[in-house]
């Protein structure tokens, strides 16, 4: 194929070239996964996951934020707007926060999306004594059994 490609004068593209792409604000920031698949806790409060849905309405799209204790996998905190950014998030958290007063530190799990690695986000859990906990990007098996995956299960039902 190349003997009759160079004859004809052609030549192949081997790839192609990206532009160059300003980012704004600052990199990505992931915590390590401290839940490791790791779906059933001893006791209440140790171990809460969070996630975010989407319900459609008649007048749009409404996003949902839960946190679930995975002892009871009970849902303690949820907040729902009209757009997805971090104020959702934290407002769910907050909710779990107000009803459960957890004493000791509890480790709050999530995907990477923004709202969960945003600096917001993260100087909220620090100034809580809360311990962040991130799904690997792009593992599904992080999520699914009985850990956030549930949470959307349940809001469908």
């Amino acid at each position: 194929m190349y003997r009759l490609m160079k004859a004809q004068g052609l030549r192949s593209q081997t790839g192609y070239k990206r532009k160059p792409r300003h980012h704004a604000g600052k990199a990505h920031v992931a915590a390590p996964n401290h839940l490791g698949q790791q779906f059933d806790v001893l006791e209440p409060n140790e171990t809460w996951v969070t996630d975010i849905t989407y319900i459609r309405t008649h007048e749009g799209w409404l996003y949902l934020a839960v946190v679930l204790d995975l002892f009871s996998r009970q849902i303690v905190g949820w907040s729902m707007q009209g757009q997805m950014n971090k104020e959702l998030v934290v407002s769910a958290l907050l909710m779990a926060l107000w009803k459960r007063k957890p004493k000791q530190t509890v480790m709050i799990h999530s995907d990477q999306g923004s709202q969960f690695s945003s600096y917001e986000w993260q100087a909220f859990l620090k100034e809580h004594n809360l311990k962040q906990s991130m799904s690997r990007r792009g593992n599904c098996h992080d999520n699914t059994n009985r850990g956030t995956a549930m949470i959307c299960q349940l809001c469908k039902h």
